[in-house]
């Protein structure tokens, strides 16, 4: 393991006031926070640094898009696999940006895409979503799409009381949104995939701990 304090990258985000369209539920207003915002930008920064560019991405779970402003300047194509984000929402946001994406609504465990398409596939905050035992199909799925060679990049959080209380504020009951610990998805990951890095981000203060693992796998070329 090793910390993100050598990860430079910094999140481009929309104007807040085109962003408001994608709904009030939708939780891309805390980007824009002072101090949890920071955090919330942080995660994804430690995301994209080690997306390393290509010809296809797929985001799973794109949400709002997030992402998409600095996967432009890395990819020729950018698509976007979300169970519930509404496609009618997010695609005029960023086409008004001259940014092409192509977006679907489904789930990571049935993706509907042709075997080894990606050069990447990004998941920030969705894999603690799902039960440890759906970890393994979840990686295989991402693993079929993949190109040779190609790479999966995710971010868990790490559970810590920080993180919980923070989620409380939210207005969110984490015991109700997550069911796997990074450690369950690292093993899934690693059982499948060969892994590359693990980055910690820290929190506030260095004493309060981790709360946030992103993992770098690729698949092999044979």
């Amino acid at each position: 393991m090793k910390s993100d304090t050598d990860t430079s990258y910094t999140l481009k985000l929309l104007p807040f006031k085109k962003c408001r369209a994608l709904g009030h539920d939708d939780p891309i207003r805390f980007y824009y926070w002072p101090v949890i915002g920071k955090l919330y930008r942080r995660r994804v920064e430690i995301c994209l640094s080690e997306c390393r560019g290509g010809e296809r991405i797929l985001e799973v779970g794109f949400g709002s898009g997030v992402t998409f402003l600095n996967l432009h300047e890395r990819y020729r194509e950018i698509h976007g696999l979300d169970m519930k984000e509404s496609i009618r929402n997010v695609y005029p946001v960023f086409t008004s940006a001259h940014i092409a994406t192509y977006l679907l609504n489904g789930d990571v465990m049935h993706m509907p895409y042709m075997n080894d398409v990606f050069d990447t596939v990004l998941l920030i905050s969705v894999l603690e979503h799902l039960r440890p035992e759906k970890q393994l199909q979840a990686f295989s799925e991402i693993r079929r799409v993949l190109k040779p060679g190609g790479q999966v990049v995710y971010g868990v959080p790490v559970e810590r009381p920080l993180m919980v209380w923070m989620f409380r504020i939210l207005g969110y009951n984490i015991r109700k949104l997550h069911y796997s610990t990074e450690k369950d998805v690292l093993q899934a990951a690693g059982s499948i995939f060969e892994r590359v890095s693990v980055l910690q981000m820290k929190s506030f203060c260095s004493g309060l701990g981790y709360i946030y693992e992103v993992g770098h796998f690729v698949k092999c070329q044979s």
